[in-house]
């Protein structure tokens, strides 16, 4: 079943579960809302070409003063198992007793390891995330105090380059040159210090020409990261990287498909890598990667996604966010990076290619590579309720982004091999 606003229903507020008798602030009601987020123009990558994201809003109500909290689920697949499985686990519990809501609502790890898969931890992130926003919107501060204060205030993040389709004014930058001259205009417009962007969706030519063009475009100074997504075969990343090195490339995000290859690799190059798979037992026994990329959801929220950063600060591997998030995903990103001394690597941001967003003043934008951190408590954002109406008409109407990428020929994403 296609989920819609807490299943089935339209941008009206359904009744959800309302025990009686609800206590000053327990959790009285758990709303989802799908939305699409689309891009100004479509990029390419090695699944094809990405339209935009299909997220869940999250909003948890409070029996205090009105209070609600937001959160943001990743997967918009999500939507049910919120709806169905969490949230009627979840009333009636203190909305700030961030333990207890967990230990009612997922079931040990490790059995789900054996039987289920992890999906219902990433489901409770969303929710974990509001379940902050509520503490610091009732402590009356920003979400950052709570976690320990502002080591940093202004947050680092990339600028994004890929190979686009042109739509309108916006993008159509398709060959290596194009590309390099968008990068250029982002150095002259905006002052950006690092940037990152696709590669390994062409072939191998196209992706070193690629690097050689952006890197003379933003010139020696800036941060150039590459992302590869898993597109090249271990041989095909040894050539790679030898060609890629003269570019004084920062990082790889995936170069192959695992990180058994990833440390293969190692032997080969002293690039960094990065993942989005939070494997920290490989990490700490291959030496791989050097550096992890999430988001708030991946392993349960913002006190888990914690708790791994402070082990890969002991492990010396480094930490930050990817793109693709609403602006509550991005603002939960923003205190997280606020109050902890150790994420100082800039995150990935994909914010000047959103069409819209779903908070007031949204999308976030970087100035000179930077987003200042909410000020307001809580996470410091609220939904803008005309672009949640228009994003989740746009999924009730077309379906999810993701589908947009394949082609109806096939019935799949239209992946070339990799090389």
């Amino acid at each position: 079943m296609t989920p819609t606003r807490s299943q089935g229903k339209a941008r009206t507020r359904p009744t959800g579960y309302r025990p009686a008798g609800s206590r000053a602030a327990t959790i009285t009601e758990i709303r989802t809302t799908v939305v699409n987020v689309p891009l100004v123009a479509p990029y390419h990558w090695v699944a094809g070409l990405n339209h935009g994201f299909t997220k869940v809003i999250v909003e948890v109500d409070t029996s205090t003063d009105d209070v609600t909290g937001l959160g943001e689920a990743g997967n918009w697949r999500h939507a049910a198992l919120i709806d169905e499985e969490l949230a009627p686990r979840l009333i009636g519990l203190c909305a700030t007793d961030l333990r207890e809501c967990w230990r009612s609502a997922v079931p040990p790890v490790e059995t789900l390891y054996n039987v289920e898969g992890l999906d219902i931890v990433r489901a409770y992130g969303a929710i974990e995330i509001a379940l902050w926003d509520i503490r610091a919107k009732l402590a009356g501060v920003p979400l950052y105090e709570l976690l320990g204060g502002a080591a940093r205030k202004r947050i680092p993040f990339t600028e994004y380059f890929a190979g686009r389709e042109r739509v309108g004014d916006a993008g159509g930058e398709r060959t290596p040159e194009e590309i390099a001259a968008y990068c250029e205009a982002m150095v002259k417009n905006y002052g950006s210090p690092s940037f990152e962007g696709k590669v390994g969706y062409i072939d191998l030519d196209t992706d070193v020409a690629i690097a050689r063009n952006v890197r003379e475009a933003i010139g020696p100074d800036r941060m150039l990261r590459l992302d590869a997504n898993m597109g090249w075969r271990l041989p095909t990343a040894r050539i790679a990287l030898d060609r890629i090195a003269p570019f004084d490339i920062a990082n790889v995000e995936d170069p192959v498909a695992n990180i058994e290859d990833m440390a293969r690799l190692r032997e080969h190059s002293p690039i960094a890598f990065s993942t989005h798979a939070p494997d920290l037992r490989g990490a700490a026994r291959l030496g791989v990667p050097d550096s992890f990329v999430l988001n708030l959801t991946a392993l349960g929220g913002i006190d888990k996604t914690r708790r791994f950063i402070a082990a890969c600060e002991a492990l010396g591997v480094g930490f930050s966010f990817y793109s693709g998030d609403t602006g509550i995903g991005i603002a939960g990103y923003l205190h997280l990076a606020a109050a902890d001394p150790y994420l100082s690597a800039p995150s990935q941001s994909l914010l000047r290619w959103c069409a819209g967003d779903v908070i007031v003043g949204g999308p976030f934008e970087p100035v000179e590579g930077h987003v200042d951190v909410p000020e307001a408590p809580g996470l410091g954002v609220e939904l803008d309720s005309a672009a949640v109406d228009r994003a989740h008409q746009s999924f009730l109407e077309d379906g999810p982004l993701e589908s947009a990428g394949i082609d109806p020929a096939i019935g799949a994403y239209r992946r070339p091999p990799l090389y």
